[in-house]
């Protein structure tokens, strides 16, 4: 069994000059920072005082299990033989926030649109979409459903 290590940094960049003060007193920004790559700007949903500018943590998650469940469907494809010539999802995510303000993610779905070149029936299609879903490292990390709902185009 093989363990992967994954490292990030991040920096909070919402002090205002008095921290925590108050709920109100600071900013949700912050800067995330990988090795060898760009950093990128974050904060919370503007729903949590964030700036809808920036990335939240709620889009990076849907948008994560978006990636790998594609980056799995490329590899199955390219070992059934099966050529795919494009590929766009338009993933949305369902949280749900409790009384207490706290909360957790009730479903994500994901709505793949493949363009493939060739033959290629469309219930292999969706055949090949389960196999990348069982296979998604982030989709089996996940306590709440992920669903996906593709669609599939042939070209010639």
């Amino acid at each position: 069994m093989k363990l992967h290590h994954y490292t990030t940094q991040l920096q909070w960049t919402g002090n205002r000059g008095e921290g925590t003060k108050n709920y109100t007193a600071y900013d949700r920004n912050h800067v995330i920072s990988l090795q060898n790559k760009p950093a990128f700007n974050a904060s919370s949903d503007p729903q949590f005082r964030g700036d809808g500018t920036k990335y939240n943590p709620e889009e990076l998650l849907v948008a994560s299990l978006s990636s790998c469940h594609m980056l799995w469907f490329l590899h199955i494809c390219a070992n059934a033989g099966v050529i795919v010539t494009g590929y766009e999802d338009h993933a949305t995510g369902k949280m749900q926030e409790d009384a207490d303000g706290g909360g957790r993610f009730i479903e994500v779905l994901l709505q793949p649109v493949v363009w493939i070149k060739g033959k290629c029936e469309p219930e292999k299609v969706k055949l090949l979409h389960a196999e990348a879903h069982k296979k998604c490292f982030i989709a089996n990390s996940c306590n709440f459903p992920v669903k996906h709902q593709p669609v599939c185009h042939l070209i010639a």
